[in-house]
């Protein structure tokens, strides 16, 4: 039997070791709200940062790492992160013979639930340069001033300068916010936009980051809503789309869409200050 949605219910935390905490939720249904068939007009992944990662050793004694779990763009479904956190938490008191004995678990439970295999790296915590904070590339256009008065996404405020080409330049926003849409919780970000072609109004893309802030709706499909709207309203030859989204219980969920052949962001680790 399925498991239940665990958002907006009372939580119940287990410390032993139980797979049967993930849920999951079909990609395809807030894909159909796009329109988005079985073709996508975009290729990326779903980076998940774990910061709470403890198991037992084989004598008792506590271990923690730090973790990155990469889903596939194209995996039938996506892992509800309230029921990830439950899930890494069960855990906690369990013991494993090694660190690989761990990594081959998550990476079975959560492939199985991801519909498509699942990437896992550990990391030990005091592992400074692979944590750094980035510095982030392209220019940060939150200073440019503009009127707001419409907060749910509005891409017909998009607007192209047609006269002025660009060619893989990197604009973004640290005011992304969207909010969860069984709690409303609300849920902060930093939003890239990597493009070619005709030059994006810096103020219009503001404008239409701003218009996602009471949109309820999973991060994943948020960015690809943000991609799907510029891809149609702007016209890029080439588009990546990248949001980093804070923190939440332990997680941060950080996903990639582009149709970009060579896509800078893609390779670039953009953790920011905020995660």
């Amino acid at each position: 039997m399925k498991p239940a949605n665990p958002l907006g219910q009372k939580t119940i935390y287990l410390s032993q070791y139980d797979a049967g905490l993930l849920f999951s939720i079909p990609r395809a249904i807030a894909r159909e709200q796009l329109l988005l068939k079985d073709d996508l007009p975009f290729v990326g992944e779903d980076c998940w940062t774990g910061y709470e990662i403890s198991w037992l050793d084989n004598r008792g004694k506590p271990q923690v790492r730090l973790a990155e779990f990469h889903f596939d763009y194209d995996s039938p479904n996506i892992v509800e992160s309230k029921s990830f956190k439950l899930y890494l938490n069960s855990f906690n008191q369990t013991c494993f013979e090694n660190e690989d004995a761990v990594v081959q678990q998550m990476q079975h439970d959560l492939s199985a639930a991801s519909g498509k295999p699942c990437r896992l790296v550990f990391y030990q915590a005091c592992d400074a340069a692979a944590l750094a904070i980035a510095d982030l590339p392209g220019r940060c256009i939150d200073d440019i001033d503009v009127s707001i008065n419409n907060y749910e996404p509005n891409p017909e405020l998009l607007k192209v300068n047609p006269s002025t080409q660009i060619e893989g330049g990197i604009i973004y926003s640290h005011l992304l916010k969207t909010n969860c849409p069984v709690t409303g919780q609300p849920d902060w970000a930093t939003v890239f936009v990597e493009y070619s072609g005709n030059e994006i109004d810096a103020a219009s893309l503001l404008a239409y980051v701003i218009s996602f802030r009471e949109h309820q709706d999973f991060h994943e499909n948020c960015v690809e809503r943000l991609f799907c709207d510029i891809q149609q309203y702007c016209q890029p030859t080439e588009l990546s789309v990248c949001a980093r989204y804070t923190r939440r219980g332990g997680l941060d969920i950080n996903p990639l869409r582009t149709n970009a052949i060579d896509s800078q962001i893609s390779k670039l680790d953009l953790r920011i200050s905020r995660q």
